[in-house]
Formats: structure tokens, sequence, C-alpha cells
């Protein structure tokens, strides 16, 4: 709630309306229909969908248990698939559209953070499919794919603040920009697929990465 009421005073500062504000945990199925209910309740409708919500776990096939597995799939999988479910009635009505968040590790692999690389290749097939299924209802679904991004997501995910800070300076040399990205720049490119100029574009996966995803050991 905290950050939330953060963000909308953001939003308030640069006098657009205040957000509506809904707590709940996308791993519980209650929480992620009162979501759904909640925003057409106050708005009437939906236009966009943008599954956003996501966690990083470090592990290997010979580390990661199952329970860590369930994790990560029931918050980057499962509950992208439920909430677009709900979701999709109400984008038909609206002929709105869907952006899903992936990541790089979507499109390369990386020793190390196997349950979550599987997670976000989940999601780039997932945007794939139902971009297809929707075609034919004019309802687009298109996703994109940050490389290192500075957010809490790595911190969340167990990285203490030193680790963290080596893990932004070495991400200068595994991004052919010499950079981590800002979430500004991620929510710009949402923000593109989200809107009219993308009118033609469905099924598409971009990489916003620094030109992560192009880059090879040499």
């Amino acid at each position: 709630m905290d950050n939330l009421k953060q963000v909308a005073a953001k939003c308030t500062l640069q006098n657009n309306p205040q957000p509506l504000i809904v707590t709940g945990d996308l791993t519980n199925e209650t929480d992620t229909q009162n979501i759904l209910d909640s925003t057409i309740k106050h708005f009437g409708k939906l236009d966009v969908l943008v599954n956003n919500a996501g966690i990083i776990e470090t592990g290997s096939i010979e580390t990661t248990d199952l329970a860590q597995y369930d994790r990560v799939f029931n918050s980057n999988v499962r509950s992208v698939y439920h909430l677009t479910s709900l979701a999709v009635p109400h984008l038909i009505s609206t002929k709105g559209n869907i952006v899903n968040v992936s990541s790089v590790n979507g499109i390369r692999s990386f020793a190390g953070v196997l349950s979550y690389c599987m997670s976000k290749s989940a999601i780039d097939q997932f945007t794939r499919c139902i971009a297809l299924e929707l075609a034919p209802k004019q309802v687009r679904c298109n996703g994109v794919n940050p490389g290192v991004t500075i957010t809490n997501l790595h911190k969340t995910g167990g990285m203490n603040e030193e680790n963290y800070k080596k893990f932004l300076e070495r991400s200068k040399e595994t991004h052919a920009l010499g950079r981590p990205g800002n979430p500004e720049e991620i929510a710009a490119a949402i923000a593109f697929l989200a809107s009219d100029e993308a009118s033609f574009i469905t099924g598409a996966s971009i990489p916003v990465d620094g030109g992560r995803h192009a880059m090879c050991p040499r």
C-alpha cells in the first residue's frame, strides 16, 4: 500500500486523475478476482491490461526445489494466466489490448536462475498464443523483454546491497549500451504497445534491454 500511495502521489503531481488503488496477492485467486472486479466497478470498462507483477529467485537444477519452482511459476505465470482470462471478456468489449512484461531471460539462457528463465519463456509463448487467439476479435497482445533494470526486483529476490552494486556494475559489460535500464524506459515501450500507434502490432515481444539479447561471448 505504501508503494502504491507513492506512485499515486506522483500521478497527481503530474495533473493526472487520482489512480484507483487496490492491493492484493496475485497468487491468491480471490484477490485477483477482486482486482479485476474493483477496476470494472470503478471505471466501467477495461481498455488495457499490463501484466507486470513478478518475482525472481536464484537456483540451478541442482538447487532449485519444487517449492521455489512453484513460487516463481505461481507469481510469474499462473497469476498472469488467471488475470488475463478474467480480463479478456472486458477487453473484447472495448477492443482493448494486453502488454505482458517478460524479460531478456525469456529470450536468452542464463545459468543460476533456472525457474525464472523458464517462467519468462512461458510468458513469451503465452503472448504469441493469445495474440493469435484474440486477433479475430481485434484484441492485441504484445510483450516487452527488459534487461537489467534499476528496480527493487533483485533486492526482494535476496540480493544484498553490496552484491547488487556489483551486479549493476557488471551490467555495464553485459549490455551493449553499457548500462542497466531505467523503469521509465521500460514504461515508454509498454505505453507505445498499449497505444493506437501500435495498432498493427500483435504477437510481438520487444527487447528493451540495451542490446543484451543480441550479445554473445567472445
